[in-house]
């Protein structure tokens, strides 16, 4: 039995809109390949109240299922203060017994105060935009035919792939790291971090000191596009100003990608792939016509998100109107939910998923890594290059 990925023919339709717009056609890249890759590289099976990637699970509460993402170990600390109890937990099954005592609305919102990934599974979905405009940059000169220069802040998998498009269409890009919390995927899934980070220029900085914190304010000033997924927070403490940046550089495109909104309380909300996903309605969806709890595809909303966000830097950027945008891993997953409803068959893919549980992660093209830059190994250059300007 093969069973398509739901959601693969919308991603499917954003690459190639990416593709025309560009200018560029991407070889072996397509959207069953860039939702499904990871699954099938990691031999993973298709889930149900536990992620495929084994992170995030579905817990039953007094009043419904909650999705709460444990794949950082600082995560299990928070958990007293979810409960509000001195307990302690060590397994999944003492949270499973935490949890069925408590009201899931409550849970969720405490647990977003305390900066864990949790999100309703089954209620009523967060009502959140995929793509905001944060602030209108002065324009510049459209760039005509030179390929933009791409700044990559970010860690994991939506931004990085966001990346990886932009560099597969011809820009060239540097991904900027921390020397001592470097990209957690780079150790954590060193075959899928060299997927999406091949031909990246990888430069490492300690933004605690204020001479490399200047170096990356240079960096920036030479780039054209810049991606990062921090909460606004993280990066005012390190002294880095996304809209004054974006203000004082005529056609800088800057993307911020978060999991729930870059605005208001949300934008401090933590998120990653599968409990936006549950945020954004598509474990109601799938519980809705298969009638049963679990999770559709793997982190889907990183791949959706990716994509959409590399779609929107480029616009942005050729445009020479640059600017500010705020990409929400859940709006983007809700939005690619109405449009495969319009289609007519995303129920039907829904409930060819939840049937093949337990079997292998749909087969999908196999794509060549190129060169993978160690951790740095590009830091001197770069910071050569900015002596001589």
């Amino acid at each position: 039995m093969t069973v398509a990925m739901p959601l693969a023919d919308v991603a499917e339709t954003w690459v190639r809109d990416f593709e025309h717009l560009t200018g560029q056609r991407l070889a072996a890249v397509d959207g069953a390949t860039l939702l499904g890759e990871r699954g099938m590289l990691g031999g993973f099976r298709i889930p149900s109240r536990g992620s495929a990637g084994g992170g995030c699970r579905i817990f039953d509460t007094r009043t419904g299922g909650v999705a709460l993402n444990l794949a950082r170990p600082d995560d299990w600390t928070l958990l007293p203060a979810l409960f509000e109890t001195d307990a302690d937990y060590r397994d999944v099954a003492a949270v499973a017994a935490g949890m069925v005592r408590q009201d899931g609305d409550d849970l969720v919102a405490r647990g977003r105060v305390l900066g864990l990934a949790i999100a309703a599974a089954n209620g009523t979905p967060d009502i959140v935009r995929a793509c905001t405009v944060m602030m209108r940059a002065a324009a510049s000169s459209p760039p005509g035919r030179r390929a933009p220069r791409v700044l990559d802040l970010s860690a994991l998998w939506a931004g990085p792939l966001a990346a990886h498009l932009l560099w597969l269409a011809g820009a060239d890009v540097t991904k900027i790291e921390s020397r001592t919390r470097p990209d957690a995927m780079r150790r954590g899934d060193a075959a899928f971090f060299a997927l999406l980070n091949q031909g990246k220029a990888s430069v490492a900085l300690d933004l605690t000191v204020a001479a490399e914190r200047e170096a990356l304010l240079a960096l920036i000033a030479r780039s054209d596009i810049v991606i990062e997924a921090a909460r606004p927070r993280a990066l005012e403490h390190l002294g880095i100003r996304a809209n004054e940046l974006v203000r004082g550089q005529p056609g800088l495109t800057w993307i911020t990608i978060t999991g729930h909104g870059a605005q208001g309380d949300a934008a401090n909300w933590v998120g990653f792939g599968d409990d936006c996903a549950m945020s954004a309605g598509l474990g109601a969806a799938l519980h809705d016509v298969a009638g049963r709890a679990g999770f559709v595809g793997d982190a889907v909303a990183d791949p959706l998100t990716g994509i959409r966000a590399a779609g929107f830097a480029w616009q942005a950027w050729e445009s020479g109107q640059g600017g500010r945008y705020g990409l929400a891993m859940s709006g983007v997953v809700a939005e690619a939910m109405a449009i495969a409803r319009r289609s007519g068959d995303f129920d039907a893919s829904l409930i060819a998923w939840a049937a093949a549980e337990g079997m292998p992660f749909p087969t999908v093209q196999s794509r060549t890594t190129g060169p993978v830059a160690a951790l740095g190994a590009d830091t001197r250059t770069a910071l050569a290059e900015l002596l001589l300007c």
